[in-house]
């Protein structure tokens, strides 16, 4: 069993917490772009209220634990373990809730190269507990607006996890999916499922745009969110995401195995 003073020293070792590789520069930019309402930035969520530059600064501090002095805009950003810790019970209670009544539930990821690996394992635990792990609109067509143009994407599952496919990169041996944002993967996973007739997820599970997309559509959805990632705390703080882990999401993905271990034995999902 991995205990919580040794998952605290592994997450500032591995740098998912304590200093993190996201940059002040890159943080501050996300929270201006959040207060301007730029939709790369809200990634599927509708804000109820305001939220401005200084608003954001002191939500992300509250949540994460970064610096909420406005005149620090430089240097590497911090999240603080302790509120990290907290967050991953969290996150496990609502795993918890769902496995003892053996709900469905929608897992996806728009960090395949890092993340795929958690989601799976958390995919095969709930499976394991009697949850149907579902697995919408497999093979439908997704355009998403990039940086580089519009793009079109396959919606693929990988061991009942989520996750988009640029049509020309997939070869034997290439990439897991596609870095995205969006909430539009989500949106027509659900929309799939209601189309169907059902089942629909009673959790969503995912990062960015799967977290926010679902929330907004009032699935109950739970992710974790990187300092840069405003939209999943704004969404919790106004009731829309129902756990938002502040973490880097985007370190090696063999660093999240112990978050995975201490999660599905909180949850009382370890085989």
């Amino acid at each position: 069993m991995l205990t919580r003073r040794a998952l605290r020293a592994h997450l500032l070792d591995a740098r998912l917490a304590g200093v993190v590789a996201t940059s002040r520069e890159v943080s501050l930019r996300s929270y201006r772009l959040f207060a301007a309402r730029d939709p790369r930035v809200l990634i599927g969520i509708d804000p109820e209220r305001d939220w401005g530059h200084r608003d954001l600064l002191g939500l992300m501090a509250e949540r994460c634990g970064v610096s909420a002095d406005p005149r620090d805009t430089s240097g590497q950003d911090v999240i603080d373990p302790e509120r990290t810790l907290a967050a991953l019970d969290a996150f496990a209670g609502r795993l918890a809730v769902v496995a003892q009544r053996r709900g469905p539930v929608l897992l996806g990821t728009g960090h395949p190269h890092r993340l795929l690996g958690f989601y799976v394992a958390l995919a095969e635990a709930l499976s394991a507990a009697g949850c149907a792990v579902l697995t919408p609109a497999q093979g439908r067509r997704v355009d998403i607006t990039t940086r580089f143009g519009l793009r079109t994407y396959n919606l693929d599952y990988v061991r009942g996890v989520a996750l988009v496919r640029d049509p020309a990169a997939v070869r034997a041996g290439g990439e897991p999916g596609a870095h995205t944002h969006s909430p539009l993967p989500v949106r027509t996973a659900l929309g799939a499922a209601a189309e169907a007739g059902g089942p629909l997820p009673e959790l969503v599970i995912g990062d960015h745009g799967w977290a926010c997309g679902a929330g907004q559509l009032g699935f109950e959805a739970i992710g974790p969110a990187d300092t840069d990632d405003p939209a999943l705390f704004v969404g919790e703080a106004e009731g829309i995401v129902s756990v938002a882990v502040p973490l880097d999401d985007a370190v090696r993905s063999e660093y999240y195995r112990p978050l995975t271990r201490y999660v599905l034995n909180r949850a009382c999902l370890s085989r």
